[in-house]
């Protein structure tokens, strides 16, 4: 009678740090940061002083390396480091090809300074996608980002934006979206224009105020360093020496989009970012947002980024829930796909 055995483990991997200073940090208060990374990849962890040996299937013992040394540079760098940091740390281990895929705007996320030093805070790319982000609006001077809630397009945009006008490198940020969507109509709303536009633009406002100091948006927004408008503002002006962002973009039609694009002046950068699946034209009106990647996509000296569900960086739910909405305009598409075709 033949027996069947397990296959033997290998080894465990030996990991060494450098600074003891960081090592409570890295493992977590009671060694939580090394049990979430236990209980999601299904590995075991000892630590011994700045020593971590780490067993399990091969696989999986690489990327909770790979996780250990994303996180421990991390705190090189000085961020800070938090569950929610610990699982994107996990995911992206788990997604090292995402970083060698694509154009030379991909590589890792850390290695270099991508970090975009605000007053408030210094923000860093948190995916492989992101830092692609951060290296495009560095290099061109016309950035669309596409993909859906939660994966950080207009708020690195806005952090873009302080640290170049921060550094005086532009002197000026206009932030814009169109003031009319979800089947709203400002002329319903109270009060006056001002008031009617202002909750449209609220998410830029949020963005800025964790940028920069409240009495430093006010005075600049009174100085008009800072301006926050919607789209139809735009129409006749020439933005020069200026951080342009148009948030919401997937709400423009072709007309707004080709008006907007053509606002760019000298020693000027614009980021246009949206969300496709989120369109609130009316039923068959073009989005401006989708117009323009097909026409622009392959002009010189535009970069075009495409995030995913995979690079949501809110609560991990949020994560969930895209997927699901996803799967199900999936599956509705191919129903009327079948309906069409029978």
């Amino acid at each position: 009678m033949s027996t069947i055995t397990e296959p033997a483990l290998p080894p465990p991997a030996q990991l060494q740090f450098d600074d003891n200073r960081l090592l409570p940090q890295l493992y977590g208060e009671h060694d939580q940061h090394l049990a979430r990374i236990e209980a999601q990849l299904g590995v075991s962890m000892v630590t011994r002083g700045n020593r971590v040996a780490i067993s399990g299937p091969a696989e999986a013992v690489e990327t909770a390396r790979a996780t250990l040394v994303r996180l421990y540079d991390r705190l090189k760098r000085g961020l800070d480091i938090d569950r929610q940091e610990v699982d994107l740390a996990v995911r992206l281990a788990r997604d090292v090809a995402l970083a060698e895929e694509g154009s030379s705007l991909f590589g890792p996320v850390s290695g270099e300074d991508l970090a975009l030093r605000t007053r408030r805070r210094l923000v860093s790319p948190r995916s492989p996608m992101q830092a692609a982000y951060v290296r495009a609006m560095r290099s061109y001077d016309l950035v669309f980002a596409l993909g859906p809630a939660g994966t950080g397009k207009t708020y690195l945009a806005v952090a873009m934006a302080v640290a170049l006008m921060i550094k005086g490198s532009v002197d000026r940020l206009v932030l814009s979206r169109p003031a009319v969507e979800a089947g709203e109509r400002l002329g319903f709303l109270p009060g006056d224009l001002k008031e009617k536009v202002d909750p449209y633009l609220r998410p830029l406002y949020d963005a800025l105020y964790e940028m920069l100091p409240t009495d430093q948006v006010i005075n600049r927004l009174e100085s008009g360093e800072i301006e926050v408008a919607p789209l139809a503002f735009m129409r006749g002006r020439t933005l020069s020496n200026c951080f342009i962002i148009l948030d919401e973009a997937q709400n423009t039609t072709p007309v707004q989009m080709k008006m907007f694009l053509t606002r760019l002046g000298e020693n000027s950068r614009m980021v246009v970012t949206g969300d496709l699946t989120q369109v609130d034209l009316p039923q068959g009106a073009r989005s401006g947002l989708t117009d323009a990647v097909e026409t622009l996509g392959s002009v010189e000296g535009i970069a075009v980024i495409h995030f995913t569900e995979a690079d949501v960086v809110r609560h991990p739910l949020v994560t969930r829930m895209v997927r699901a909405y996803d799967r199900r305009g999936s599956a509705e598409r191919g129903a009327g796909n079948g309906e069409g075709a029978s």
